[in-house]
């Protein structure tokens, strides 16, 4: 019976064995390796990839309605004189 048990293990792939990391956590790992002066470019970048979903997620919502309701708000509060110049 313990020769079948092993040969039933050695047919199981390595990885059921191991821990496998999600890409989330192999980035987190690469990341932390990085020298402080590549932490800063990856910052910049960063910033400005996110940034650019950021407008895009807004620009989407303008296109489908989802800011009408704030925006006649806004202008009915404007027009009530609730709002302050800048």
């Amino acid at each position: 019976m313990r020769a079948t048990t092993n040969r039933a293990m050695a047919t199981q792939p390595l990885s059921c064995y191991l821990p496998i990391m999600t890409k989330l956590e192999k980035i987190e790992q690469d990341i932390a390796s990085l020298s402080a002066s590549d932490v800063a470019k990856l910052a910049e970048w960063f910033a400005e990839f996110h940034a650019d979903l950021w407008d895009k997620q807004i620009e989407a919502d303008a296109n489908t309605g989802k800011l009408d309701a704030l925006a006649d708000r806004a202008l009915a509060d404007h027009r009530a004189g609730k709002s302050t110049p800048l």
